[in-house]
């Protein structure tokens, strides 16, 4: 059976790095981009099973990204990452239905275990319209 691929998205590339190899620890496969534009460019050629995307970032947000995104797929998991935010963020993320919110001083194990639920119930619905 093959890996479910996770496109992660961050420009703090400290993080990026450590939450990759948690991820790749959890038997998935990780896809890498460090601002918004190459997201985009990813998400288009890789077609991943979830997205984890950084809120805060310079150029194209992940706001934008995000609502860019749902223009062309409306049941992929996108889980926004963030170590700070307003509440207007979050209220706009809600609008463009996030699938969830991962706080960077969370515990990275228990979100990895929540981004495969995730994924497990978006393959089961996959294809549907």
């Amino acid at each position: 059976m093959a890996k479910k691929k996770v496109l992660l998205v961050d420009d703090e590339i400290d993080f990026l790095e450590i939450f990759k190899e948690r991820l790749e620890a959890s038997d998935l496969e990780v896809v890498t981009a460090s601002d918004g534009n190459e997201a985009l460019e990813k998400f288009k050629t890789v077609k991943p099973d979830a997205i984890l995307l950084d809120i805060l970032m310079p150029g194209t947000d992940g706001l934008e990204v995000l609502r860019k995104i749902r223009e062309e797929d409306k049941k992929i998991p996108i889980f926004i990452i963030t170590a700070f935010s307003n509440e207007e963020r979050f209220k706009l993320a809600n609008q463009y239905n996030a699938s969830g919110f991962i706080i960077k001083t969370a515990d990275l194990k228990s979100e990895v275990a929540n981004i495969k639920k995730a994924i497990d119930i978006a393959s089961k619905y996959k294809g549907q319209k």
